[in-house]
């Protein structure tokens, strides 16, 4: 019985995964906890500040775009919410796929945290996993319990970046590879038509 394309993607996409923890599993450890977490302090210092700036949503996005760009390995979340469809694209696809994609999430979580006006993010801790770090952040609002945000960061680029982000307990990259895969499926795996999708949603 043949299987379903969209069972190929799941298929595909869970081995891509699987390789991409491997190869983070089997590089060394540059990384150190201290460059982890300073890295974490920094980011969690511009987040505080642009969400205490009393700016507008558009202008608090655009801020947190330039934390993101800054601080996370944007070509690697890219890449991965993209799976192996990533291989088949030209240079140019690429960049405009990954810039894209950088406006998307920009947009997206940027709404996100803007729910927290009021309150703080600090950094509590980091523990290495594998060859990567992850830093834990406590995040605490008005009238609410406090909870978990989580930055796996790793120098795999060739400098100290977050390349995923998790916000209780689900993960950014995991949850942005099923949208990307949906949305790239609704386009019959046109890349240009997805490009043209990420550049309005978010």
């Amino acid at each position: 019985m043949p299987i379903s394309k969209l069972s190929r993607r799941k298929f595909v996409a869970l081995t891509t995964s699987t390789a991409l923890a491997n190869m983070l599993a089997s590089s060394s450890l540059a990384l150190t906890d201290a460059g982890a977490k300073q890295l974490i302090d920094a980011a969690v210092s511009d987040i505080n500040r642009v969400i205490s700036s009393g700016k507008e949503l558009n202008a608090m996005i655009k801020d947190f775009e330039r934390i993101l760009v800054k601080y996370g390995d944007v070509s690697i979340i890219a890449r991965s919410a993209l799976g192996p469809d990533a291989r088949s694209l030209s240079n140019s696809q690429l960049r405009s796929y990954t810039k894209a994609f950088q406006g998307y999430i920009s947009r997206k979580y940027g709404k996100r945290f803007n729910e927290f006006v009021g309150g703080k993010v600090e950094v509590v801790g980091a523990r290495p996993v594998k060859s990567f770090y992850e830093v834990t952040t406590k995040v605490t609002l008005k009238g609410q319990a406090p909870f978990q945000v989580n930055f796996l960061v790793s120098d795999k680029s060739g400098k100290d970046k977050f390349f995923d982000m998790i916000i209780e307990g689900i993960s950014l990259r995991l949850s942005e590879k099923a949208e990307i895969g949906a949305m790239l499926d609704r386009r019959k795996g046109d890349i240009n038509l997805l490009i043209q999708d990420l550049k309005k949603a978010g």
